[in-house]
């Protein structure tokens, strides 16, 4: 029934955006009417020129995010990575507004699509409880912190760090390999006091597939960086939670993915209470990205069966690539 009216609720969010939120202008430049000076008053320049105040459009920049958010949605399927990687980078470096509130949106857009695959992945057993609540625990406090330092740091330190990152993320994407069943010869003693274990059924093998975890430890010393990262830049964490769970602690691909769908929605939720509390989250950058994700994301699934994913993944690599070097320079000053 949902998915029917899904069509209407989507019209309905996009005009509650139009008719309630004010007229302004999200240009770098621009100067808030609030603080424009009234006619006939005296204003000091001291030799510093006036601001130039935008004169485009206030519409023109939720529309331009709903368009690129719906491509960006289905390349995120198609390239088998989240929407918060592409999204902040993207958004950040080729649109006009604040990183603040570009992260903050960042965050919520990761956390819609978890929040829609983590009850679907529980119930089929893929996505481990008894693996997740103890990374979950770790990363979404990490979270918080990274949250505090990355609203605490200046914009262009933030996109010199950003780039950095996404740039980083290329080359994991580029070079990291993948193991449906890794090798674990023996648990170690964390993970079985832990009791991290589970059985899932494999469809391809038609049988029931037992697995364990080792190098607990380190794995969970990790997730703390890959939590303060999540945090400070609004990234979400898929891109180095799978990596992780996966080639360090030894769970199957199927678990390793599925339980990192569920973790974002744990550690993205502790992050966006930070950047809501400051006042980071605006709804006319939230609103037509979420609705642009969402349905982008529906066209990339039907997509999908008829793409190629080598090629895909390559363009998702090129894409990064490209918006990671934007904003590294954007950061520097090179490309401002």
């Amino acid at each position: 029934m949902l998915h029917r009216y899904s069509s209407v609720i989507t019209l309905v969010l996009i005009m509650v955006t139009a008719l309630f939120m004010p007229q302004v202008s999200f240009a770098a430049d621009a100067v808030p009417a609030a603080m424009a000076p009234a006619e006939g008053d005296h204003v000091e320049s001291h030799g510093a020129p006036a601001a130039p105040v935008s004169t485009t459009p206030w519409w023109i920049w939720p529309l331009s995010l709903f368009i690129v958010t719906f491509i960006l949605g289905i390349l995120a399927v198609l390239g088998g990575v989240g929407g918060g990687v592409l999204y902040v980078p993207i958004i950040g470096g080729f649109f006009p507004f604040n990183i603040d509130f570009v992260r903050g949106a960042g965050l919520l857009v990761a956390l819609a699509g978890a929040l829609a695959a983590g009850p679907g992945l529980l119930k089929r057993n893929l996505a481990s409880l008894r693996l997740a609540l103890p990374v979950a625990l770790i990363a979404s406090a990490a979270a918080i912190v990274g949250a505090m330092i990355g609203l605490a740091l200046k914009p262009n330190v933030v996109n010199t760090l950003l780039g950095a990152t996404i740039l980083f993320i290329v080359i994991i994407m580029a070079t990291a390999k993948k193991s449906d069943f890794p090798i674990v010869p023996k648990p170690d003693n964390l993970s079985q006091s832990l009791g991290i274990m589970g059985i899932y059924r494999e469809e391809s093998l038609g049988k029931d597939v037992e697995w364990t975890v080792h190098k607990t430890l380190p794995g969970l010393l990790l997730f703390i960086v890959i939590g303060s990262m999540a945090g400070m830049f609004g990234l979400g964490a898929g891109w180095a939670n799978v990596p992780v769970l996966n080639l360090l602690m030894g769970a199957p691909l199927k678990i390793s993915v599925a339980t990192s769908k569920f973790l974002l929605s744990i550690t993205d939720t502790s992050a966006a209470w930070v950047y809501l509390n400051q006042g980071a989250v605006l709804p006319m950058i939230v609103v037509p990205s979420l609705v642009g994700i969402m349905l982008g994301s529906i066209v990339g699934v039907k997509i999908l069966a008829k793409a190629k994913p080598k090629a895909i993944k390559w363009m998702v690599i090129g894409l990064l690539l490209f918006a990671g070097l934007r904003s590294l320079l954007k950061g520097l000053g090179i490309w401002p």
